[in-house]
């Protein structure tokens, strides 16, 4: 058993389906996480009181001895220990609740203060004008002003609709946490299946704020995968050959001014700490 308490260092990284998840990219990033991680479950939700089992149906398959097993729709909360550094992981990958938004974040907060975790980084995935062939874009906001002093991320200008995303990090700040949101930008025009290069995307920004090494394993080759397929669509189709073409466009001409030498160091600061882990006797 696993005890929160001792946890060293720990930070929360939060994914959902539904809403806020377009193309499976934001729980795509933690399932990859648990996996590579190799992360223990600690505790999940009991889900009465928080969903529409006509909405997400409990389904039937088979256990690992050929027995029937049904899996009921919940939130399960695991721990990582990443190695390579100094500090652990509670990893929280569930579906949005259909109701009781308030107790069902409150459940969620009470294992946060346990693991006396000092961040909450909270991941999101949306459709937008975005072309499949440039890099997926990536924003990270925070409402806590020293945490985007230190980061130099932009406070959220979004007004509207939120998600369980939005309350889950709105409240954490009742435990006096700060929380980050990260966001990838689908291309909405290849939305329906589970965007891989999205979900890279999402992981490489983790690396860049918490300073951590997230093991890659066959998420590239996935993301490539992903890329030919979107290529191949967008060849068959002359429409959308050239709707393609006119967001190119106006991405590269927005993407200018962010050539900037800071950035140009960051990214190759980041491929050496890449290249020391992979070969260090170099």
């Amino acid at each position: 058993m696993v005890d929160l308490a001792n946890l060293r260092d720990p930070v929360v990284i939060a994914a959902f389906e539904g809403w806020n998840d377009a193309a499976e990219a934001a729980t795509g990033a933690v399932d990859h996480l648990i996996d590579e991680w190799d992360a223990e479950l600690v505790t999940a939700i009991d889900p009465e009181d928080y969903y529409d089992f006509q909405v997400n149906r409990p389904m039937v398959g088979f256990d690992e001895d050929g027995g029937r097993q049904l899996t009921w729709p919940t939130t399960r909360m695991y721990v990582a220990r990443p190695e390579d550094t100094d500090r652990d992981v509670l990893l929280i990958r569930g579906i949005e609740p259909n109701m009781r938004w308030r107790g069902f974040c409150q459940e969620l907060l009470e294992v946060v203060d346990e693991s006396n975790a000092q961040l909450v980084v909270v991941l999101g995935a949306l459709l937008a004008d975005s072309p499949h062939t440039r890099p997926i874009p990536v924003s990270a906001t925070s409402s806590d002003p020293e945490l985007s002093a230190s980061w130099s991320l932009e406070p959220s200008t979004y007004e509207g609709p939120t998600g369980i995303t939005g309350v889950f990090a709105d409240l954490c700040s009742t435990l006096g946490v700060p929380s980050v949101s990260i966001w990838s930008a689908i291309p909405h025009y290849i939305a329906s299946t589970p965007c891989p290069k999205a979900s890279l995307a999402l992981l490489t920004k983790i690396e860049a704020l918490l300073d951590l090494q997230i093991p890659d394993g066959d998420l590239p080759e996935l993301a490539r995968a992903w890329q030919r397929g979107a290529d191949e669509l967008s060849e068959e189709d002359p429409e959308v050959a050239e709707y393609v073409h006119s967001l190119e466009e106006q991405r590269d001409t927005a993407d200018l001014p962010e050539a900037t030498g800071d950035a140009i160091a960051a990214e190759f600061e980041r491929y050496l700490r890449r290249r020391n882990k992979n070969h260090p006797s170099d």
